[in-house]
């Protein structure tokens, strides 16, 4: 499992913006918890990662497609370009050995390099991208350019996979709807030997969240389901053992549950 971080920035609100419910207690134990999400003015840092799973040699399933070129959909308040590219070749991984894109979901910040160039072209020319039904159903409420600037491009290809809930990609590798961030939001579940490692997509954003579960993020589509996939899913993994999460913009990507 390889992290790969297409850029870091401050958020473009103040923090207490985005998790209004939050208390004061709960963002001391958050800082304490994830120094390196806080800036010294107590702005919110975040990264913007993908991840890459590959057993030994062989093809690589890449968990997202972060922030993009300059030109990207996220340009508008991330801090674009990313380095994605850059980030892939330093892990020896050409974009020819991704076979597997999972799309966590349809915002901005997690489908930049998926598309690419005038006009549009998959930049993993020989992957597959694995899309929720759900968040297809949705994806004009998500952004109106989606429809012309990704899914018909990857359509046009031939590339594109659509997923209708829970979904076995390898062994050991599960995809997990976790609705509510988004329509159709998806989780990876990596499970080897006596390891395993949650890649929570947006099922959470920011250490609060895993001091409280039940708190609220303002860029959430549904609060509640949201709020209910998270503690599920939080809840049945902390009864079952030991969990690592990879996380998109924690401070650091691995985090102990």
């Amino acid at each position: 499992m390889t992290a790969l971080t297409d850029g870091e920035g401050a958020f473009f609100q103040p923090r207490t913006e985005a998790f209004p419910h939050a208390t004061a207690a709960q963002w001391r134990e958050a800082d304490r918890r994830d120094p390196a999400g806080v800036t010294g003015d107590g702005q919110w840092w975040l990264p913007f990662r993908s991840f890459a799973i590959r057993a030994g040699d062989g093809p690589v399933t890449l968990v997202d497609a972060g922030i993009g070129p300059a030109d990207s959909p996220a340009a508008s308040w991330a801090p674009v370009p990313g380095r994605l590219p850059d980030e892939l070749a330093a892990a020896g991984i050409d974009p020819a050995d991704v076979d597997t894109v999972v799309l966590t979901h349809l915002h901005s910040d997690h489908i930049g390099w998926a598309v690419t160039g005038t006009p549009g072209r998959p930049h993993f020319p020989d992957a597959a991208y694995l899309v929720q039904q759900a968040e297809l159903d949705a994806v004009e409420t998500i952004s109106p350019g989606l429809p012309a600037g990704l899914v018909a491009p990857l359509r046009a290809a031939g590339q594109l996979r659509v997923i209708d809930g829970e979904a076995t990609l390898t062994p050991g590798v599960r995809l997990l709807p976790t609705f509510g961030h988004t329509p159709g939001h998806q989780s990876v579940l990596v499970e080897a030997a006596d390891e395993r490692l949650l890649l929570t997509g947006d099922l959470l954003v920011h250490m609060v969240q895993l001091v409280d579960p039940d708190l609220a993020y303002a860029h959430e589509v549904d609060r509640e389901t949201a709020r209910d996939s998270r503690v599920a899913l939080l809840r049945a993994l902390a009864a079952t053992g030991p969990t690592t999460l990879a996380t998109p913009h924690l401070g650091t990507p691995f985090t102990p549950l």
